[in-house]
């Protein structure tokens, strides 16, 4: 499409210098090279159109394979939460007080969520009502992620185009419709805040590039919406506010400044400032001392302001007067710093948050913090199972990117370096790098594919001296010549100078900002073969690796388990929902359960039942008192229980079916953070002789006899669980069980489910009225 493009510009030139005679034929030429234009915009319309259809698909397996049910943990909140929303409309949900979570303290949820994620559920199931399509309010949250893949795509599209050209965005598009490491928060049922968050960091990025290549108040106004979209989505927005003053500050480091990177820029932050600081969970911290995440952004918004201030008053002094203020301003620069220094270490201002130095990948010392899987490092073969060949092609994009260096490949390039360390601090940031990763390999298989098979989709113009393409874009408005004493004008010196080679500085100094690409020479026929095969094969496998990771490891949710037996058959284990159901419809309305936080949420969504603490881990303290009760002896873990008004206790036991995300793997966490709080809780305890943390006859009385090892394996030593070996034998821990004559005193067994998976627990009342009547 680029080529029709660049024969209308040649055609235009030519009609103006032809004869009277010519012009019929060139008028032709023209309107027959807008019709291919127009042809090969339908064709790249359709293209889109099926990525987003295969986005969208390909996230079904859940649904097809199992049924429309909301995975994980976290998602069932966000459900919850959107029922309420629909229900009783947005004032209440501002103001809802939730007292079934966190008991007795209670949860106040518009000051502790974002909302964006609910907001666009319960606009899109009015709307889709508003047009008499009436679809229950679980089934628009579970395909609300396939539908933003979607829109994730299309962003992407528009992100690569800003900064490459039209060929790269369908690469772009088409890889991050599949790729992994997106999937795996986007699958249907997937409700979590990255469902929408990942779809508006995109989409802000891609009208910041496009804010700063036009410098008007408009699009910095649209990068400031999408910005204040991506604050309602996830917390993730801290990314965003510190990357793009990042670009930002090394544009006026190279030289690149411009007045319309300061109008995009201005306008940006704040407007985007005032519209964040709606959002109750954010309030004032963006312009708070004590949130050090949002100093950056501030800092490169003065820092513009006085580069800016400097270049005015460079065209209004002479030049020993300007030396003079300059050297003024940076003992003040110094001495501000200095002064900053001085109140960090004094603590007066909190530069070295706990929060801030997780970021910079500081190891956290709280233990519930260390205890969450998506908190740890990333390994290496994370990286090829959520990315595959696209991790190889990384590289090749950045190459390109630095050989062709303008302001918005400037951005592309510190989105990649600081999304790559970022991830490999923590897994759960692998979600950020994967979009970053499909813009850099577009680039790269887009520019490979077109220098092999010797084909030039580039418009522009055509430098017949240097053979070179340039990019059109809008043009920088030409600076006034500025005045010194004496009336002499003079002009930039810099324009017209060739840039020393050697200077790395001197290669990023302002200069046009094009995408200047040298024509490529016709490669052997056999080399342009074998490269294009070559990377269609290596495109047909990531394909094949995609739609594997998605349908087996992305695609199952925890909620209801599956196992394929040896006959070939297939063992559903829907123990979760069958435990809550009985919690449900079982049990006092006003009950109050205590669990690990783990389930927290589902207990409140599914079972509606009051929950002591849930994933919301808000309070270390009250997490440290359960984990306190769940590691003592009966004794004394019922004072505790009796403090907090527990009615029932719920466990989740693996040992039977080999379940491994059980409590009994989870104990040690729950000891670590206890013993942070309770000096009495030692961990070393609860490991045998030789240090193993072990269920069998080694095991200390310290294990054997805290309330968690007695819910689980109450009874269970009477099971015979696998062929050939004794009853009792734990199947996840591949060991007989140490201690097989547990009783209760203060607790009785209420339910188990049937492949025993969650037990849960009722807290007597009267104990010692039940010991004594059978006496009489």
């Amino acid at each position: 499409s680029d080529a029709g493009g660049a024969g209308a510009t040649d055609l235009k030139k030519s009609t103006s210098a032809a004869s009277p005679k010519s012009k019929a034929d060139a008028a032709s030429n023209a309107e027959s090279a807008s019709r291919i234009n127009a042809a090969l915009g339908v064709f790249q319309a359709l293209i889109l159109f099926l990525i987003c259809i295969l986005a969208f698909s390909t996230r079904l397996f859940s649904v097809l394979r199992y049924e429309s049910v909301i995975h994980e943990f976290d998602p069932y909140f966000n459900f919850r939460s959107t029922k309420y929303l629909v229900k009783e409309g947005f004032y209440s949900f501002h103001n809802w007080m939730d007292d079934m979570s966190w008991w007795p303290l209670g949860r106040f949820i518009g000051g502790t969520v974002y909302p964006g994620l609910m907001f666009t559920a319960a606009i899109a199931y009015h709307l889709l009502h508003a047009f008499r399509f009436t679809i229950e309010i679980r089934n628009v949250c579970v395909m609300l992620a396939p539908a933003m893949s979607m829109l994730t795509a299309l962003a992407t599209y528009f992100l690569t185009t800003e900064l490459w050209d039209s060929s790269a965005g369908l690469y772009a598009a088409a890889f991050i419709s599949i790729v992994p490491g997106y999937i795996s928060r986007s699958v249907a049922g997937s409700y979590d805040n990255e469902a929408c968050a990942i779809f508006a960091m995109i989409f802000t990025f891609a009208v910041w590039v496009r804010a700063v290549k036009r410098g008007t108040i408009f699009w910095g106004a649209i990068a400031a919406f999408a910005y204040f979209y991506m604050v309602l989505s996830w917390g993730g927005y801290i990314f965003l506010i510190n990357l793009i003053p990042l670009h930002a500050g090394v544009l006026m480091i190279c030289g690149r400044y411009s007045h319309k990177l300061y109008v995009a820029y201005c306008t940006f932050y704040i407007l985007g400032t005032l519209l964040s600081m709606h959002v109750q969970f954010v309030s004032f911290q963006p312009v708070s001392i004590n949130s050090p995440e949002h100093m950056a952004s501030f800092g490169v918004f003065g820092l513009l302001q006085l580069y800016t201030y400097f270049i005015w008053t460079k065209s209004m002094v002479s030049e020993k007067q300007f030396k003079y203020l300059l050297r003024m301003a940076i003992l003040g620069a110094l001495a501000l710093v200095g002064m900053l220094v001085l109140a960090a270490m004094s603590g007066k201002v909190p530069f070295l948050t706990a929060r801030f130095k997780a970021l910079l990948g500081s190891t956290s010392n709280i233990a519930i913090v260390k205890s969450v899987s998506e908190h740890q490092p990333s390994s290496w073969t994370t990286f090829f199972f959520d990315m595959q060949c696209l991790v190889a092609l990384v590289p090749v994009g950045l190459y390109f990117c630095f050989m062709n260096i303008t302001d918005a490949n400037i951005f592309i390039i510190l989105y990649t370096i600081t999304a790559m360390y970022f991830s490999s601090i923590m897994v759960r940031l692998v979600l950020v790098l994967s979009p970053v990763v499909c813009v850099m390999a577009a680039i790269g298989a887009s520019e490979t594919m077109k220098n092999y098979s010797n084909v030039n989709w580039v418009s522009g113009k055509r430098n017949n001296k240097d053979d070179v393409i340039e990019e059109e874009e809008e043009p920088e408005p030409a600076p006034k010549p500025s005045k010194k004493r004496g009336g002499k004008s003079t002009k930039n010196k810099e324009s017209g100078k060739a840039l020393p080679q050697k200077d790395i500085l001197a290669k990023l100094k302002r200069r046009p900002n094009k995408i200047q690409r040298r024509e490529k020479k016709a490669v052997a026929f056999l080399t342009g073969v074998m490269v294009s095969v070559a990377l269609l094969v290596l495109f047909y496998f990531y394909t094949i690796h995609c739609t594997w990771v998605t349908s087996i490891a992305y695609s199952s949710p925890s909620i209801v388990l599956a196992a394929v037996n040896n006959d070939g058959s297939k063992t559903v284990f829907d123990d979760f929902r069958e435990a809550y159901q009985w919690l449900k419809f079982n049990t006092p309305e006003k009950a109050r359960v205590m669990s690990w936080w783990d389930y927290g949420y589902q207990i409140t969504a599914m079972g509606n039942r009051t929950v002591i603490v849930d994933n919301n881990t808000r309070n270390n303290t009250h997490i440290a008192r359960v984990g306190y009760a769940m590691a003592s002896p009966e004794e004394r873990s019922i004072k505790v229980i009796r403090e907090l008004d527990v009615d029932y206790v719920l466990v989740v036991f693996g040992g039977k079916i080999g379940y491994s995300s059980d409590d009994i793997n989870k104990f040690l966490w729950m000891v670590r953070i206890s013993g942070g709080i309770f000096p009495d809780v030692v961990e070393a305890e609860y490991y045998n002789s030789q240090g193993m943390y072990t269920v069998d006859s080694t095991a200390t009385p310290t294990m054997t006899n805290s309330l968690m090892y007695s819910m689980c394996y109450y009874r269970f030593g009477e099971m015979m669980t696998q062929y050939g070996r004794p009853a009792g034998f734990d199947r996840t821990r591949n060991a007989e069980i140490g201690k097989k004559d547990i009783k209760f005193r203060y607790l009785e067994e209420a339910f188990t489910s049937e492949h025993w998976m969650v037990r849960i627990y009722r807290v007597k009342k009267n104990p010692e009225l039940d010991e004594y009547l059978p006496s009489l």
